[in-house]
């Protein structure tokens, strides 16, 4: 029986040493460090006139809060972005905030995000939640 235990905990090790441990980083430690692309964004319910500020492009986070945005038309917007905390009952939400400016024009977009999911390393969901509509945000590095 010990054999077998000895056999077991190397495996383990092994497998434990090559998993990605970015679930136990914190939603501001997983953003930076890469491009981000918007490529679908989702609806479902009834009601609602709002139209999203952004509906694709590519966003690059910095580590400081800084933000990079580029339009699939090729516009590139600069700004800021921010991760905050709430508790809805028993549940934990990550509300996203973007706001971007585009320097030549000064036009400015922002969206706050309801929710944001991760889920995978390389994938996160953002959600929006206007009356019985939700708009669903998904992003892919």
């Amino acid at each position: 029986m010990k054999k077998l235990y000895f056999t077991f905990i190397p495996i383990i090790l092994f497998l434990l040493a090559g998993c990605s441990k970015d679930f136990l980083k914190r939603y501001e430690k997983r953003l930076p460090g890469g491009t981000w692309e918007l490529y679908d964004v989702n609806n479902f319910g009834i009601g609602s006139s709002y139209s999203p500020a952004f509906t694709s492009g590519r966003f690059a986070f910095d580590s400081n809060g800084d933000l990079t945005y580029t339009s699939n038309n090729g516009d590139v917007y600069f700004g800021s972005w921010d991760i905050r905390r709430d508790y809805q009952g028993d549940e934990k939400q990550q509300s996203l905030f973007i706001t971007v400016v585009d320097a030549q024009t000064q036009h400015v977009i922002s969206e706050y995000f309801d929710d944001m999911q991760f889920t995978g390393t390389d994938r996160f969901k953002a959600f929006i939640y206007n009356g019985s509509r939700t708009y669903t945000f998904k992003f892919k590095r």
